[in-house]
């Protein structure tokens, strides 16, 4: 049986929604006034933390349908465009509106994570270091969330209301989403992130709380989105070099720490022993057998197991992020030439990351020789294709596989952020200011992570799964490593190494490519598939979700509507 500090058992906490409120208190609940012990009070933290696993199939805090069906890694896949109907129109961006229910749960369910943090400060609040020792440390853990709720909502909706501890929750309704810029919420996210990092403890006894290292993080992925200044349009106006030196700051303090690259890219995305292994600086926990129902399932990610072990083939990987991971006689990718023609898994060489990340018909599901995947595990061939998205799902062997019918779903821990992720950051603002060559050295000990993951990927009869050849970039025989080469090498490495991770879509935005990158693909893509007939990327508009219409009727108008919906 697996134990983590989100067994729902631990829970004695009813929370309402943030913006709904009850009356009356049902049973067996505790509202904030009567609180009395710290007992009590770590129950507001614990449910905080409860939130993060609290998504569902339809609003995926893994973002897998905001920031991979969204761009140009994943289809949304399913039965068809009328299967999820809301989703495809994020595909397509041309028929997304601000009345679609998705939009709204997301924006519903990240505040409910923002309000239990909220409700959790000014519960600590009524108690003293000598009543509560681990006081502060419970702080910086609720600032911790709070910024990670604001980084994603803020991301996805740009102009968000901002609201802290102070603000009673019968007024949230009274704070505008104009008040602040994305510079000042970026800011304040940026806040909470540092509090913690000061705060929290280098590593924590529970599996599942957030350390110094994983604030660390966070504050080097919030400084890297606000050095990208954006003007009222989504415009990329300059790069702020004193936040980009921020981020190397606080990606060299994650870099000093214990945490270190998996010796295999794939054990990152196995469970039992490798999860919340050396790689993953925070992760979200999951559990079955816990005493509550089902157990703690991943729901979010439910949906993208492929028709041949489950249901229902969601998130179906591009013709054209498979085609990114072929590499050249150079042994690098292909940087401008890559979706010219379609990967020849028979002649072309590739990245093993494609086998870890991408599923199609021949090669094993989940590192199983025995258990090949067929055309059979894809539900609608002609609009979707065959390739099936791998790094969420787990093989219908392991018992971390649960049946939650119709659905099935599993306990594997998902990863918030990693060590890679964090290698690129720093990456990405070395380039940024002018100082390509640190860069490379960083670039290359993912790549050659990345060549040495090659162990699982075998067929039945021994032989490799693909023809896999990655070499380094080596500056004067592969590549020329100046300033424009060293900055489209670092963001196609993120493509690769960070590919349906929910990650895409907004790494597009901040470097303000999002409009180009997008109505390129769609060119590629329209003659092959039908579910791009339509569709177009509109600049000024598209980078961000329109704000939930029953958002702003619940604000009584005092929320502004998005550029161009």
């Amino acid at each position: 049986m697996k134990r983590y500090l989100y067994r729902m058992a631990l829970l004695t906490l009813l929370f309402t929604s943030c913006n709904k409120a009850l009356e009356v208190n049902p049973k067996g609940t505790l509202n904030e006034d009567q609180v009395a012990t710290p007992e009590q009070a770590e129950g507001f933290v614990i449910a905080a933390y409860s939130q993060l696993g609290n998504d569902e199939i339809n609003r995926a805090f893994s973002m897998y349908q905001y920031g991979n069906v969204r761009a140009d890694d994943a289809y949304k896949g399913g039965g068809g465009i009328s299967d999820g109907d809301v989703f495809h129109a994020m595909e397509i961006f041309t028929t997304s509106r601000p009345d679609q229910w998705n939009y709204d749960g997301i924006w519903f369910n990240i505040y409910v994570g923002i309000r239990r943090a909220n409700e959790g400060l000014r519960v600590l609040s009524k108690f003293t270091q000598a009543q509560f020792p681990q006081l502060n440390t419970r702080k910086a853990e609720l600032r911790f969330l709070r910024g990670y709720w604001y980084l994603m909502v803020e991301n996805l909706f740009k102009n968000i209301p901002y609201i802290d501890e102070n603000l009673p929750s019968d007024d949230y309704k009274l704070e505008p989403n104009n008040k602040y810029t994305r510079d000042q919420i970026l800011d304040k996210i940026a806040a909470d992130f540092e509090f913690a990092a000061n705060t929290l403890p280098a590593t924590q006894s529970q599996i599942g709380r957030a350390n110094k290292y994983a604030a660390y993080a966070y504050l080097a992925k919030t400084r890297l989105f606000q050095a990208y200044k954006q003007d009222e349009k989504h415009n990329v106006t300059s790069i702020d070099a004193q936040r980009l030196q921020q981020v190397v700051d606080a990606s060299n303090a994650v870099l000093a720490s214990g945490y270190k690259l998996q010796l295999d890219f794939g054990n990152n995305f196995v469970s039992g022993s490798f999860e919340n292994g050396s790689e993953a600086i925070m992760s979200v926990q999951f559990s079955t057998n816990d005493g509550a129902g089902r157990g703690r399932v991943n729901y979010g990610d439910m949906l993208t197991v492929p028709q041949g072990i489950g249901c229902c083939d969601f998130q179906k990987p591009s013709q054209n992020l498979t085609n990114a991971y072929k590499t050249g006689t150079n042994g690098v990718p292909l940087l401008d030439t890559y979706s010219q023609q379609n990967v020849d898994f028979v002649n072309n060489t590739v990245d093993p990351r494609l086998d870890h990340t991408i599923s199609r018909p021949g090669a094993p599901w989940k590192y199983d020789p025995m258990r090949v995947v067929t055309e059979a595990w894809s539900r609608n061939v002609p609009i979707y294709g065959t390739y099936n998205s791998m790094k969420e799902n787990v093989s219908p062997d392991c018992d971390c596989f649960i049946n939650v019918a119709p659905f099935f779903g599993n306990t594997k821990a998902r990863i918030m952020i990693r060590l890679a992720d964090v290698m690129l950051f720093k990456a990405e603002a070395l380039i940024e200011l002018g100082r390509p060559i640190e860069a490379l050295p960083i670039i290359n000990e993912i790549r050659t992570r990345a060549s040495n993951s090659t162990a699982r990927l075998v067929k039945a009869n021994g032989q490799p799964t693909s023809k896999y050849y990655v070499q380094p970039y080596t500056p004067g025989v592969n590549i020329d490593w100046n300033l424009d080469n060293a900055r489209k090498a670092l963001r196609f490495e993120r493509r690769l190494e960070m590919a349906l991770e929910g990650e895409r879509f907004f790494d597009l935005v901040r470097w303000g490519i999002a409009d180009k990158v997008m109505n390129d693909f769609f060119n590629i893509e329209k003659p092959s598939r039908s579910i791009y007939q339509n569709a177009k990327f509109t600049k000024g508009r598209d980078e961000y979700l329109p704000i939930p219409q029953n958002q702003i009727f619940w604000s009584e108008n005092r929320y502004v509507q998005n550029p161009g919906y």
